[in-house]
């Protein structure tokens, strides 16, 4: 909520200014004007991007106003997660996935970690890596191209927003020059009227110039810059995973895989190597190792 924070200040300083300044805020409330700027935007948007965009930023815009997902406790949750598919595969075969990737939504894995697993683009991410592992079809050359190209899809469809929040900012003061333009040749038609009728009218039209400018600089440009921010920690996620998947796909243990995500991790948002461990060691189950199985069987059938 920082944003909407930060945003409510811009418009108190301005307003809160100009009251002071002896101005009537009243003055400011120009329906006209506001229709004209907000119905072109509008408009804007919807010429210059196809449907599945327009959602895109609906959702993006959205999205500014909740809680940022990515904190410390986030990255150790990806940390469990990662080691513990990898201990998996490592200790039972890589066949063992099979059940957890195929059907994420019934994974005693993937169930612990909802905070992880409810971003869809990154749990895809995660299983369509790990069955190119487990059916062996790719090496670790190119599992990682493959991973590059799926981030960069998925980063470029995330920029979209950004770049028709930013082109529609950038537009918003052409728009408020245009209504002050409206506003002055319904001025220049009262030239016979009173001289505060006259007053008022071009006040109304330098309040669209105002509005545009403030729009554009303190709400719209803000916006797409926090969503390019927000935009940019989501891909440290994915190069987090990135990293520890293949490590894992080059054959390194599922402890140093993990090491391998956790140096990915931002240092703001990154558990330290003995944090790791140490929730590692008291919070992850691991499957026991096949020959640990059959000496347990063993034991039993000689007791």
């Amino acid at each position: 909520m920082l944003v909407l924070f930060g945003i409510l200040i811009v418009l108190a300083a301005v307003l809160g200014g100009f009251v002071l300044e002896g101005g009537n805020i009243l003055v400011l409330l120009q329906p006209a004007e506001l229709l004209i700027i907000l119905g072109a935007a509008l408009g804007i948007v919807l010429a210059a991007n196809p449907r599945a965009s327009v959602i895109h930023i609906i959702r993006g815009v959205f999205s500014i106003f909740r809680h940022t997902p990515y904190t410390p406790a986030f990255y150790r949750s990806v940390l469990m997660m990662l080691y513990e598919l990898f201990s998996i595969g490592r200790r039972q075969g890589m066949p063992a996935l099979e059940v957890h990737i195929e059907d994420p939504g019934s994974s005693s894995v993937f169930e612990k970690y909802p905070e992880v697993t409810q971003d869809e683009g990154a749990l895809n991410f995660v299983c369509d890596s790990l069955r190119m592992l487990t059916t062996g079809v790719a090496h670790s050359g190119e599992l990682a191209q493959l991973m590059d190209q799926d981030m960069e899809v998925q980063r470029r469809e995330r920029h979209a927003p950004v770049g028709s929040l930013g082109m529609l900012a950038d537009s918003l003061p052409g728009l408020g020059i245009v209504a002050a333009v409206l506003g002055v040749v319904v001025t220049m038609q009262a030239l016979g009227s009173a001289p505060e009728e006259i007053g008022q009218r071009v006040a109304a039209a330098l309040v669209g110039t105002f509005l545009g400018i403030l729009l554009c600089y303190g709400v719209v440009g803000p916006l797409a810059s926090h969503l390019d921010t927000r935009n940019e920690a989501r891909a440290y996620f994915l190069q987090c995973l990135f990293a520890g998947l293949h490590a894992f796909a080059r054959g390194s243990s599922p402890l140093l895989a993990a090491e391998f995500a956790r140096r990915a991790i931002p240092l703001q948002w990154r558990p330290s190597f003995e944090d790791m461990e140490t929730t590692f060691r008291r919070e992850v189950k691991l499957p026991p190792a096949p020959n640990q199985v059959f000496q347990n069987v063993a034991q039993e059938h000689a007791g």
